[in-house]
């Protein structure tokens, strides 16, 4: 059992998480590993560092505590969808193909992909500082894209949730 000052998730915890996870992937088209005592274990993880920090960091990345550092781990990870390309499970396995729910492909090992913190600055100030000197944008609403999945509104604030992957109006970033 996983401790953070005293709090140990309890099964209904862990339940719910996992109920309320497993209704939004299947609604957009994603599953979850069908291990559930592993997905209870991730559940937990979760859950920890829902405590911890007040965001569900993935419980398989070392999370910071700073949210706009973190943003991009937080479940679902912005690392999702090309892990299941790619793999065929996230990076944690929380998330797997159909293949994989299946038991036609197994999920293996998966290497990293999140930069390191240098990295993701240098990315973070590129975005910041808006589109190269010579591009215009002349759009009548901004366009926005969810940083998960890819979905993109346009208009003048992100929507509050990601219709295809529930993922909160923080995961979006200002795309156009």
């Amino acid at each position: 059992m996983s401790r953070i000052e005293g709090y140990i998730p309890t099964d209904d915890e862990i339940r719910t998480l996992l109920e309320k996870l497993d209704t939004e992937a299947e609604q957009s088209g994603y599953h979850l590993n069908p291990d559930r005592e592993f997905v209870s274990f991730l559940m937990e993880g979760l859950l920890v560092n829902q405590k911890r920090f007040g965001y569900l960091s993935c419980p398989c990345r070392l999370a910071s505590g700073d949210i706009e550092d973190d943003r991009d781990m937080i479940c679902p990870c912005d690392y999702r969808d090309p892990d299941l390309d790619e793999f065929g499970a996230c990076y944690c396995s929380l998330y797997v193909t159909e293949k994989v729910l299946r038991g036609e492909q197994k999920a293996g090992s998966i290497p990293e992909r999140r930069p390191n913190r240098e990295e993701r600055e240098a990315v973070r100030k590129k975005k910041q500082a808006g589109p190269p000197e010579g591009v215009k944008v002349g759009l009548p609403y901004p366009v926005w894209r969810c940083k998960v999945c890819g979905y993109l509104a346009a208009r003048d604030t992100p929507p509050e949730v990601c219709p295809i992957c529930k993922a909160s109006k923080e995961r979006f970033e200002r795309f156009m």
